[in-house]
């Protein structure tokens, strides 16, 4: 599968972006999604998962109540909406693939989880 993501840029904060990823190659509806982002100086980082159907979603604390995962799996598209944000949410963010079938509702959170990645887009988030 092929991931493509977009959506990113420059933005007060308190403001909102929604980034999209397009998966391409095969339907997205096979794999965990997951977005993830690198901030400037420090290493990549998780941000959100969700489960095939959508039905299961997953954040990093401090991005919980501010940030929303959600797919369309007809369209082959997953996204994440960003409200309320941050300087610290500054970073290139990423959207991710992982192919493995787990027991029960666990979403992984680790990039070496994670089989197959976009190219990042840039969100930057001006004080």
């Amino acid at each position: 599968v092929q991931l493509q993501a977009c959506g990113g840029g420059l933005v007060q904060a308190g403001g909102s972006l929604r980034l999209s990823c397009a998966a391409s190659g095969r339907p997205v509806s096979t794999y965990i999604m997951g977005w993830f982002r690198h901030p400037p100086g420090k290493e990549r980082e998780f941000v959100a998962a969700i489960s095939r159907r959508g039905g299961n979603t997953y954040y990093k604390d401090d991005v919980k109540g501010r940030f929303t995962i959600s797919r369309d799996n007809a369209k082959n598209t997953v996204y994440l909406q960003m409200n309320s944000l941050k300087a610290e949410d500054t970073a290139v963010y990423y959207c991710a693939a992982d192919r493995t079938d787990y027991d029960g509702t666990y979403l992984p959170m680790r990039v070496a989880e994670y089989n197959y990645w976009g190219q990042g887009t840039q969100v930057t988030v001006s004080s």
